[in-house]
């Protein structure tokens, strides 16, 4: 039987890492931002059907997020046309990499798991968390993004309480170490399930 268990959590929580700890633990760890970065670079999946609803989007054969960003800005709506080519997209990936996966815990890292009820196609979901103070001070730390940015990202996101309260596991990744041993306890408690079962 293999274990299908949801990743989650805010921008900054320590996600990328955690799911590098996963994998090192022998799950297979789907990712679903590395997804759409094959989908938009060139060859991709969702290239061609893009470049047909919106011809600016695509620039040397690869769709632009600098366009995109543009285009959604100029118009909402725009957003949920591209969601609507891209979201079934991702899922056939996901639902590919499940198939092929021999590990016996399958990791799917997705950002926005509880606000788009990806939460019911997984056996379980693992939330991370840190303080919103250590948050804030990573986002920043990295440059990439100004307060206002990040502001609005989180209006966008559930609130990291709420996804705790609707994980079954929670993971503090304050420090690597509390965020190892939160991955080895995770897998070790799925691993006794599914040997029960």
């Amino acid at each position: 039987m293999t274990f299908r268990l949801g990743l989650t959590g805010s921008i900054a929580m320590g996600k990328s890492t955690t799911a590098r700890m996963f994998a090192a633990e022998g799950c297979a760890v789907w990712d679903a931002d590395a997804a759409v970065h094959r989908m938009y670079a060139q060859g991709g999946a969702a290239v061609a059907p893009i470049g047909e609803k919106f011809p600016d989007a695509v620039v040397d054969g690869m769709v632009s997020r600098e366009k995109l960003k543009e285009l959604i800005s100029e118009d909402p709506n725009v957003l949920r046309r591209i969601e609507q080519i891209v979201h079934p997209l991702v899922a056939k990936d996901r639902a590919d990499f499940a198939k092929s996966a021999t590990a016996d815990i399958i990791v799917f890292d997705i950002p926005l798991l509880f606000e788009g009820n990806g939460q019911d196609q997984m056996d379980a979901v693992v939330c991370v968390s840190v303080s919103p103070e250590i948050q804030r001070k990573r986002v920043l730390e990295r440059g990439t993004m100004s307060e206002e940015q990040f502001e609005q990202i989180l209006e966008k996101q559930m609130p990291n309480e709420e996804k705790c309260q609707r994980s079954d596991f929670v993971i503090e990744t304050d420090t690597l170490e509390h965020a190892r041993s939160g991955v080895i306890r995770v897998v070790e408690t799925i691993r006794g399930w599914v040997g029960d079962a």
